[in-house]
């Protein structure tokens, strides 16, 4: 697997979408089980399969069923701070332009 790093977007989707793939086949869930156990349709399901592409309310429900939510957990986590003396940053209310 190559580091994600050095993936374009359209790459990494694609991915994505093999791994989940293969979590459900792995669960041997068929789409039509997932898409009625996750309220995601069939259709949306197979065009994540095939080409990455999903809304995040949809691919949320999809890991709900997957049993793979804690993964998210990990995406945009806060790092500590790098000595004892730094401060924890604080939390920012909105961006600058």
């Amino acid at each position: 697997m190559m580091a994600i790093k050095l993936l374009t977007p359209q790459q990494i989707k694609i991915q994505l979408a093999k791994r989940a793939k293969q979590r459900r086949l792995e669960q041997n869930i068929s789409r039509k089980t997932l898409a009625a156990k996750s309220g995601v349709p069939e259709s949306t399901i197979k065009r994540f399969e095939t080409t990455g592409n999903i809304s995040l309310d949809a691919l949320i429900r999809i890991a709900m069923v997957l049993d793979c939510l804690n993964e998210f957990e990990q995406l945009f986590e806060m790092k500590p701070p790098a000595s004892l003396y730094q401060p924890a940053p604080a939390e920012r209310q909105r961006g600058r332009k």
